[in-house]
């Protein structure tokens, strides 16, 4: 499957509508294109899957590294991928989009805002192209898409502007119809903000379909062994993992659930809609937005059956929102204060600004759902939560980088749970123990 990377100059230079509008421009040209994202968002990769109907996959070295980045890439489908950048082309300490493009051999289309710009746009599409040497990165820019350009007058002179060796990719221009509506977190998610999908095809009309085909590439694939290799395969039933999924509990890589799906029957359920759990050897609770859903949360019945399994020592493994439902209680910005599930020994609260942001590295204090002692994982956090613990609350990790809980420790655990505001991707080997079992 041949590829290339859609790259922002900065964020907010509109990467999210030039990456839908290109699937669309694919998809009405005739060709079966793969969305992706570099970086660890959920959000952004939602409107990917709502547009497609394929999940997006996420490639982050630092999540899976080098070899799982590319396993990731190789198991979309589609005849071209369409990689969306993450902030600007060279942002980012440890994953940038140059360092996902350099790890897949793909060449960059970088996404310029020419809404007041023409022979600027050129000036600083040249600027990204030359700072690849400069750092010593092996990235290719092989052009440019003119997000919120006009026709005509503009679009030429952007064109004309461009040194031979950078390809006018066309443009996207500037209608009120392609804005996402935004919150904390960022963007609304793919299921309750989709774009209007003429007005994408308006966009897509002005985009050079043909020529980014040209230039997309096929990286190498990575080796096949993967940390599926180290599970013996089971029968269908053998083992069953309960996974959280409504609008609380969206944060979902892909990955994870074709991962678990490998080794285990995986139902699914709504505390949203207080669903009692289904009957399962292991519980999964992903991120998501639970501060949203407080009060269904706290009347419909779920977190109260998740509380039980616990106590009845169940694995339960609760990432970011996870945490926060399987805490004593979540006070909203509002000052609404609600129960949770009160397996782990802590308060959540939620602030106006973020909390963390960052990649993570945490190494395993002791044996826990997630990893072995002396085991290293590495995630993502971003939350606008902070969380008050008991005085003997157990940790079931050390933070080597990020903030984690409280600055130093991550992943609260009681009985065979364990709650974490890292996220984690499947080739990290977190949810492996989901599917054999946890040490005793």
């Amino acid at each position: 499957m041949k590829g290339f990377v859609l790259a922002g100059t900065r964020s907010g230079v509109g990467k999210t509508v030039a990456t839908l509008a290109t699937l669309t421009a694919l998809d009405e040209a005739g060709y079966d294109p793969q969305p992706a994202k570099a970086g660890p968002d959920f959000i952004d990769p939602s409107h990917h899957e709502a547009l497609t109907g394929r999940p997006s996959r996420t490639l982050d070295p630092w999540l899976e590294g080098e070899e799982g980045m590319r396993r990731t890439y190789w198991r979309g489908d589609g005849d071209v991928c369409v990689v969306e950048g993450v902030m600007g082309l060279y942002d980012g300490s440890k994953a940038s989009t140059a360092s996902v493009a350099e790890g897949l051999d793909l060449p960059v289309v970088l996404v310029v805002d020419a809404k007041a710009g023409m022979e600027s746009v050129a000036a600083t599409a040249l600027g990204f192209s030359q700072y690849a040497e400069r750092v010593g990165a092996d990235v290719e820019v092989a052009g440019v898409l003119a997000q919120r350009a006009h026709g005509g007058r503009h679009a030429d002179g952007i064109r004309d502007a461009l040194p031979e060796e950078l390809t006018y990719f066309g443009r996207i221009p500037p209608m009120p119809d392609l804005d996402i509506p935004d919150r904390h977190l960022g963007l609304h998610m793919g299921s309750e903000a989709e774009l209007d999908r003429d007005a994408l095809s308006t966009a897509a009309e002005t985009i050079r379909v043909e020529r980014l085909v040209e230039v997309a590439r096929e990286p190498a694939a990575a080796p096949a062994t993967d940390s599926t290799d180290r599970i013996a395969p089971t029968a269908s039933g053998d083992r069953r993992v309960a996974v959280a999924r409504d609008s609380a509990f969206c944060f979902v890589y892909p990955s994870v659930l074709d991962r678990l799906r490998a080794g285990a029957t995986v139902e699914t359920f709504s505390p949203v809609a207080g669903d009692s759990v289904p009957d399962a050897d292991a519980v999964y609770l992903p991120g998501g937005y639970p501060e949203l859903h407080a009060e269904s949360l706290a009347r419909g019945g779920t977190l109260d059956g998740i509380a039980r399994l616990a106590a009845d020592g169940v694995p339960v493994y609760g990432e970011c929102g996870g945490l926060m439902a399987l805490s004593e209680s979540l006070t909203t910005t509002d000052g609404e204060t609600y129960e949770m599930a009160g397996v782990l020994p802590a308060e959540i609260e939620m602030r106006e600004r973020y909390q963390a942001l960052d990649h993570v590295e945490l190494d395993a204090r002791t044996d826990a759902v997630t990893a072995a002692a002396g085991d290293t994982l590495r995630g993502h956090e971003f939350h606008y939560s902070a969380a008050s613990v008991a005085d003997d609350a157990k940790f079931a990790f050390d933070v080597v980088r990020g903030d984690g809980i409280d600055g130093s420790h991550d992943g609260l655990t009681e009985y065979r749970t364990v709650g974490t505001y890292c996220h984690c991707h499947a080739e990290s080997g977190a949810f492996d123990s989901l599917l054999t079992g946890p040490p005793e």
